[in-house]
């Protein structure tokens, strides 16, 4: 997430994050964050997932956590500055790995009823909707690459207006969906 405010600071608790799956998936792991509740998972035998919830809400982990349960920008609680104020301090970010989305473009269906909250006035999300995949530099900064093809992909970027972008990465080899959102300027 990404706050683009440039006074409005999303204060403690912090932020919550939720959707709804088009079909049965689960959350296999999460680093960054975590699902409030696992719901019933009975269906699994050797590896349980993280959350097996229709309706997954999210929030962030708080500071201090171990570092094989963090990613960049995460654990601070949901707190997260306003970009006019400190930059640097204006993101936060989680990563989960989904199962049982399917594996083509046919058969990967996007979240609905997207929700963001956070302590004070709220946003309204509408539909999720598919943007042109993200491109990447190498580290070596020699070459530019997608996730995925276009003819191919399994990525899949979407979006809420008015108020809130988020973005979904789903690359089927490695069962990886990355969430990041970006909160954009509003009229409050």
């Amino acid at each position: 997430m990404t706050n683009f405010q440039m006074y409005r600071h999303i204060m403690s608790p912090g932020w919550t994050v939720g959707w709804t799956w088009a079909k049965k998936e689960v959350i296999w792991s999460m680093v960054g964050a975590q699902a409030t509740e696992q719901g019933d998972c009975s269906k699994f035998r050797m590896n349980i997932p993280h959350c097996c919830m229709k309706n997954p809400t999210v929030v962030d982990m708080l500071p201090g956590v171990p570092y094989n349960q963090q990613i960049a920008n995460c654990c601070k609680g949901g707190v997260v500055s306003s970009w006019g104020q400190d930059p640097s301090a204006a993101v936060s970010s989680f990563q989960l790995s989904v199962g049982r989305s399917g594996t083509t473009n046919k058969t990967v269906r996007l979240p609905k009823n997207f929700t963001l909250l956070g302590p004070g006035r709220g946003y309204s999300c509408s539909q999720a909707k598919i943007v042109p995949s993200t491109v990447f530099l190498t580290s070596d900064g020699r070459r530019k690459t997608q996730a995925m093809s276009k003819s191919a992909s399994r990525e899949k970027k979407f979006y809420w207006q008015p108020k809130t972008l988020i973005y979904f990465h789903y690359k089927p080899e490695d069962s990886l969906l990355l969430m990041k959102k970006v909160l954009v300027d509003d009229q409050f």
